[in-house]
């Protein structure tokens, strides 16, 4: 089992930054993939950066403006997000994917963190 646990989320101005921090705990040596999703009110969630490793759809608008990074010492990944647009608001979520041998991949996720970015 992975457990995720999404933080960082708030209210902030357009142009303006946040950084989206995800503890990761359990059992981390099965994880082959992490990244980060968002889904905004009435649309589909979609992938937003990934780890290397992972799914490599990056989304067009979040793309340049925002950075995906992990500290294994800190059993930790972050989502660095610059230059916000009051498009970029939506739940961002925390996902790994992780081996399982009677399943193949398995999707893990957190609870999700709100980010506003207000005009």
């Amino acid at each position: 089992q992975v457990q995720l646990v999404e933080s960082g989320g708030g209210l902030v101005q357009a142009g303006g930054s946040l950084r989206l921090s995800c503890a990761v705990s359990g059992s981390i040596s099965s994880i082959t993939a992490m990244g980060w999703y968002r889904q905004a009110p009435g649309k589909q969630r979609e992938l937003v950066a990934p780890i290397s490793g992972g799914n490599t759809n990056h989304t067009d608008s979040a793309k340049g403006r925002f950075t995906i990074s992990r500290d294994n010492a800190k059993n930790t990944m972050y989502l660095q997000m610059n230059s916000l647009k009051p498009e970029d608001t939506a739940v961002y979520y925390c996902n790994a994917v992780s081996f399982r041998p009677g399943w193949g991949a398995v999707d893990y996720w957190g609870q999700g963190t709100q980010v506003t970015v207000s005009s």
